[in-house]
């Protein structure tokens, strides 16, 4: 009997070596936070887009695999004792720091590869697919609905409920401050930059320079650790009766 040859498309081989990269990751390290929910996210872009010619299912495809290629190679690089871009090295720096909760790591890995990956797999798909920026937005918009999906996946998880996060609490502060729609719009006005500059190596390379180093300091501000609150009544001496403080880091 003969055996029916599996074709795996481009998006198969990305998926495929993002669940070989979860085996590898321990349960606690803050980039295992990251890559846990950007797998799930991941596996259902696998499944609600198709390959193809340029068509938009074909464009999306080309997109995903970029924008996935770029996370790749970061996590690529820190493994190899590279330097990865600096947009990622907070979270690779801090990611088994015991102070920093698990929902900023997470949100520092999507403000990375938003802020920076997102606009250079645009330029990358653009050139890939020998089209301009305008001729994918429609694809950018698809994919940004995926990373929609991949923030709400992470604030359901990951973030405390009501009776911790309180607004006393700075990582309720930090959650409200860093938003995903301006991260997007700021990706498209980079991706369109950055081909306008395409003719323009030096001026494009610098851009890229500066857009990875701001991206990196979002990120840096958003893994901070933050002093935990203690809940009413935890810190009162059982002895004297008296309050030992509010707040534990």
């Amino acid at each position: 009997m003969a055996q029916c040859e599996q074709v795996l498309t481009p998006v198969d081989g990305v998926v495929s070596r993002v669940r070989a990269l979860d085996a590898g990751l321990h349960a606690r390290d803050g980039v295992a936070v990251f890559h846990r929910v950007y797998l799930a996210v991941t596996e259902a872009a696998d499944r609600g887009t198709g390959a193809g010619p340029f068509t938009d299912a074909g464009a999306a495809s080309a997109l995903d695999v970029r924008l996935a290629e770029r996370y790749l190679a970061a996590v690529g690089a820190a493994s190899g004792q590279r330097r990865p871009p600096a947009c990622w090295r907070p979270l690779f720096a801090s990611r088994h720091h015991p102070g920093v909760r698990p929902v900023q790591f997470a949100l520092a890995g999507i403000n990375a590869h938003v802020g920076h990956d997102l606009a250079l797999a645009v330029v990358d798909t653009c050139r890939t697919l020998a089209c301009e920026p305008a001729d994918i937005e429609d694809e950018f918009d698809r994919v940004g609905e995926f990373l929609v999906s991949l923030e709400e996946r992470v604030r359901e998880e990951l973030t405390p409920g009501p009776d911790l996060l309180r607004i006393a609490d700075p990582l309720t502060h930090l959650l409200g401050a860093w938003s995903l729609e301006r991260a997007r719009d700021a990706a498209w006005t980079a991706a369109r930059t950055l081909w306008a500059l395409r003719r323009l190596p030096d001026l494009a390379g610098e851009f890229t320079e500066r857009l990875d180093t701001a991206v990196g300091f979002a990120g840096r501000v958003l893994l901070v650790p933050l002093p935990r609150l203690v809940p009413a009544g935890a810190g009162r001496d059982q002895s004297s009766g008296s309050s030992t403080g509010a707040i534990s880091s």
